[in-house]
């Protein structure tokens, strides 16, 4: 039989199998080849004496993994930020998107807390809609946007990612019905959102999977390798192939389309600067090893 792992806890993991959950143990041939299933995984399962119960056989190939939090085959990312409480922070917001990008997601913005803004700020949207965003307004506690959203569930298995505070949980819990995940307030102290999310699993929902992750207040790209940031930025790519030299980073290089474009106003000058803030950063990084 074939399923997804949903949710795993203390070396048991529950597998959804059409309309049933199982609840399996690995074999031990995955642990001596350094696989651990994950949530996400599609894998093959043998049921025992008890129905109920059964035995990890094989594991699929990943289409994806992310790294934080432990998951695969995610396919879209909901990346919710909020106008206010907290304040939009934007290196933060290019770096999920930098990451979302690098491990190949769909990417829908969702920009919460509309009613706290007197006006959107339209070069900002156009800005992020360069980035490669589909973007939905929300007032998630009144419910609006949340229809939009749901448009975008079916057939994928969503990840929720964005800092503490800025509506995740209230977005899921509001879509699925339920508590699905807990809520918390924002430090009065800090304007910063207190973890509320303690474990990741799997909500099966509109034809396709939801996952909230705990939120984070900062994030680390620094994993990527530096050849590899430039295309993490989708408004590069049609400039890329017409740069002087085919190995171009965008930085420090004579005749570079890229940097033509940025100084055309064809690319986001605050987008570019982020880039070349983050390559600076990769370099450095290399240079210290």
């Amino acid at each position: 039989m074939q399923g997804v792992i949903i949710k795993g806890i203390g070396g048991l993991y529950f597998v959804k199998v059409q309309d049933k959950v199982i609840e399996c143990k690995a074999r031990g041939k995955f642990r001596y080849a350094g696989l651990s299933p994950v949530i996400g995984d599609k894998v093959e399962i043998i049921l025992e004496a008890d129905e109920n119960k059964g035995v990890i056989e094989k594991i699929f190939t990943r289409d994806t993994e992310l790294i934080r939090p432990v998951v695969a085959n995610v396919t879209q990312a909901f990346v919710v930020f909020a106008f206010k409480k907290p304040d939009l922070n934007m290196d933060l917001l290019n770096k999920f998107l930098v990451l979302c990008t690098y491990n190949k997601l769909k990417i829908v913005l969702c920009l919460n807390k509309l009613d706290l803004v007197e006006e959107v700020d339209e070069e900002l949207i156009a800005e992020l809609k360069s980035a490669g965003c589909d973007i939905i307004f929300l007032k998630a506690k009144e419910g609006q946007g949340l229809e939009e959203l749901k448009t975008r569930i079916k057939n994928n298995i969503t990840v929720f990612c964005g800092p503490s505070g800025v509506g995740k949980s209230t977005i899921l819990n509001s879509l699925v019905g339920r508590e699905a995940m807990k809520t918390g307030d924002i430090s009065e102290k800090s304007q910063k959102g207190k973890h509320t999310t303690r474990h990741s699993e799997l909500i099966e929902y509109e034809e396709g999977f939801l996952l909230d992750t705990p939120g984070f207040s900062s994030l680390s790209i620094d994993f990527i390798e530096k050849e590899q940031l430039q295309h993490c930025f989708p408004e590069f790519e049609k400039h890329r192939g017409e740069c002087r030299f085919s190995n171009c980073m965008h930085y420090k290089e004579p005749n570079c389309r890229v940097k033509e474009a940025v100084e055309a106003n064809e690319i986001y000058t605050d987008r570019y600067k982020f880039y070349t803030k983050t390559l600076e950063e990769i370099i450095a990084r290399g240079n210290k090893k």
